[in-house]
């Protein structure tokens, strides 16, 4: 045997052009054979879709979401049931359980199930008001907002809150997985019984059927992102004292939509339009026009000539939207022209929302932050000042975590940056599994990461606050909750702290850019909460320290909703 290895060896020692050879054909038998068994592994979907005669039911449809194509098709009940595999990031789930075939003789069951959803929709009327079952089509939407699927875990809360949270008038559930949310309905009321699939997350609702949507009005969503298309809702407003100053270009619209003033508004390149009965007014958000004092939408409650399903505004009151267009007016920053003689922090416990404040904070000055460490994925979302030293001075403000009476001390001045301790942790552990605006997996949350990470973490939240307000200088506390809420007046004190004239004009352009790209999406929100009483209760008691040493300092305590929890 050795003898044979040694002449093998001697061999292609000789040529070894042809040992390659070998090696490559090994490698790509390997790969067909890696092929083959995926073709074959891949379940098949038949291209014969099923017709409402046939004896069939369901539907089979053809989706595209991108270039992602799905296929559904149900077979006769005395067949086997074949599930079309569905690829891609939002499909990571798939439901294993089809509905099979309801006889169209089962209307006791059918009714059944449709009263017990009704049931629990008028319990669930603080919350959203159920409208009716509609039509949809492939084709022809009755919802044509955003929409997303979940084949195993789809709830009405999920659907009604994720499409709430966006500012749609409406959410819509069909085929028990499928949430459509919009503002305005395109399609037939018909009967209850027609909305008859159970909700894949929970068996006690009703999520629409077979090209049905059951559909709910949003009562709390959320007015300030209400989206029509790509515009977003604004409000209602008393019509500004001089409106050709306020409002740059307008225009008398016969068949008046709201949909044409965007598009007119959007064409000249403005922000905002703004309707006002036959009238499409467009401009800039300016201290004429600052929309700061919203006005009940009842006095702007004008039906559209053009569009029975919307309101336009009238003479004295107008409806305004937020177009697609950048106000370019805070977009522009650079790094100090001159060394910054003084180091100001911009601090914060981490997932307090120090990466949105700094974004604001480069909005209205103009120049860019710094940072105490480096982050790369932050510097190429554009924070360019992450790359200098945090001593460099070319920053207006320098972003830090650290709460050491050491580091505080290095700092002349600072913005403490302060938020509710159950929502901050969370969010630092979503950045921690899953990136700035990535989310941690269900695993994670259910694993022994989740609990550590609160022992470890809670404690942290209440001595960075005490540490700053003990050992900095200058302290400036700006609660997160408060930056939310009354963004103007908020920002307004951070720039003075930071030393910067800025024109009222500008600030108001930061409320229109606020977001940014650091806001995550509500697609992956928790359904339940991941406290134990056991951590509430660690967690109250940190709360009363930190409340407890602001106002040892004359200053308001912490936000009235840390509590109770």
């Amino acid at each position: 045997m050795a003898r044979l290895l040694v002449k093998f060896q001697r061999y292609f020692r000789r040529k070894p052009i042809r040992f390659f050879t070998l090696i490559a054909l090994y490698l790509a038998a390997g790969s067909l054979v890696f092929l083959h068994a995926s073709f074959i592994s891949e379940p098949r979907v038949s291209d014969n879709a099923p017709s409402a005669n046939d004896g069939t039911s369901g539907r089979a449809e053809l989706q595209y979401l991108g270039t992602l194509q799905l296929r559904r098709e149900f077979k006769e009940l005395q067949e086997p049931l074949t599930t079309a595999r569905r690829y891609g990031s939002w499909f990571k789930n798939p439901s294993k359980d089809i509905p099979g075939r309801v006889s169209p003789g089962d209307y006791g069951g059918t009714w059944s199930r449709a009263l017990k959803g009704r049931n629990v929709r008028e319990k669930e009327e603080d919350k959203a008001k159920y409208i009716g079952c509609y039509v949809d089509n492939i084709h022809h939407r009755a919802l044509r907002g955003v929409s997303f699927f979940d084949y195993k875990k789809m709830t009405l809360f999920r659907c009604q809150d994720n499409c709430a949270e966006r500012g749609y008038l409406y959410a819509g559930l069909e085929f028990g997985a499928e949430c459509y949310c919009g503002h305005k309905i395109q399609a037939v009321n018909v009967s209850d019984s027609e909305c008859n699939m159970e909700c894949k997350g929970e068996k006690s609702n009703i999520c629409g059927g077979v090209n049905r949507l059951s559909i709910y009005r949003l009562e709390l969503a959320q007015e300030s992102a209400r989206r029509y298309g790509s515009a977003i809702f604004r409000g209602c407003f008393r019509r500004p004292e001089n409106v050709s100053l306020a409002l740059l270009a307008s225009r008398v619209m016969k068949n008046m939509s709201v949909d044409r003033c965007v598009d007119f508004c959007t064409g000249k390149e403005y922000p905002l339009a703004v309707l006002a009965g036959s009238w499409c007014h467009c401009g800039f958000p300016t201290t004429l026009f600052t929309l700061h004092e919203r006005e009940d939408e009842q006095l702007c409650a004008q039906k559209c000539s053009g569009e029975e399903f919307e309101s336009c505004g009238t003479s004295q009151y107008f409806i305004v939207y937020q177009t697609q267009v950048q106000d370019n007016r805070c977009m522009d920053r650079k790094f100090l022209t001159t060394r910054a003689k003084q180091f100001i922090a911009l601090a914060s416990f981490p997932g307090a929302g120090n990466t949105w404040a700094r974004h604001l904070i480069e909005l209205a000055t103009g120049f860019y932050t710094g940072s105490y460490y480096f982050d790369g994925s932050l510097y190429n979302k554009g924070f360019k000042g992450e790359r200098d030293h945090w001593r460099s001075g070319r920053t207006i403000c320098i972003k830090t975590h650290e709460s050491g009476q050491k580091e505080i001390e290095a700092f002349d001045s600072a913005i403490l940056l302060i938020r509710n301790p159950y929502k901050a942790l969370m969010a630092e552990f979503n950045r921690k599994y899953g990136g700035h605006i990535g989310f941690a997996s269900h695993a994670h949350w259910k694993g022994k990461e989740w609990p550590e990470f609160v022992k470890n973490y809670a404690p942290w939240w209440a001595t960075h606050t005490i540490d700053w307000l003990k050992y900095g200088k200058n302290v400036l506390v700006v609660h997160f909750e408060d930056l939310k809420r009354d963004l103007f007046v908020q920002l307004k004190r951070m720039v003075s702290l930071l030393g910067i004239v800025v024109l009222e004009d500008r600030l108001l352009c930061v409320e229109g850019q606020k977001d940014g790209n650091f806001k995550r999406s509500g697609l992956r929100k928790l359904e339940y909460d991941p406290y134990t009483p056991e951590m509430r209760k660690t967690i109250s008691g940190y709360i009363k320290t930190v409340d407890t040493a602001l106002k040892l300092r004359n200053l308001t305590g912490v936000p009235e909703d840390y509590y109770p929890r």
